[in-house]
């Protein structure tokens, strides 16, 4: 419910991503492409930014990926968000997938694959004793960064929680 509305998928079957601009620099420069990074900056700075933002209807995030993915697919895929957990592409390889592409096809296979990267993220990032605890900030903090607060991501877990009781 929190970070995609209750589905790992659009209606077309593909996984719900969100494509991050500001991501996709930081990718490019991590996959050692710093001239499609001032290419894109020039040409797409929709697709490749140093800030954050942009995003864009939920529908048009596929179409933002496959645009990115002309420039460097390694880099796009890893820009994104997938699946029911929201997790995040660049991790595919502290998460124990072989290869990008494994961990692609599994936000591709079902929500099972999804919620699988989901707790293997939260398990890696040590965030299992603060979601046994109900401590809301230091999980919201361990899985969407520093700027959880500025979205309320620990109230609205809080919030779900509470309603799943229900």
């Amino acid at each position: 419910e929190v970070e995609c509305k209750g589905s790992g998928f659009n209606a077309d079957n593909t996984p719900m991503i969100l494509f991050e601009r500001h991501v996709m620099r930081q990718r490019l420069i991590a996959n050692d492409q710093p001239k499609v990074v001032d290419q894109m900056m020039i040409k797409r700075p929709d697709l490749c930014s140093k800030t954050s933002g942009g995003y864009g209807l939920y529908s048009a995030q596929h179409g933002r990926l496959n645009a990115a993915a002309q420039y460097h697919r390694a880099s796009a895929l890893e820009s994104a968000s997938w699946g029911i957990g929201q997790v995040m592409g660049y991790h595919w390889q502290s998460l124990g997938y072989k290869s990008l592409q494994a961990f692609i096809n599994a936000m591709y296979r079902d929500e099972a694959s999804q919620l699988d990267a989901m707790c293997r993220y939260i398990k890696v990032n040590g965030l299992i004793n603060a979601l046994k605890n109900k401590d809301w900030k230091a999980f919201a903090r361990g899985y969407n960064g520093s700027g959880y607060a500025k979205n309320n991501y620990d109230v609205k877990l809080a919030n779900a929680y509470m309603k799943a009781l229900i």
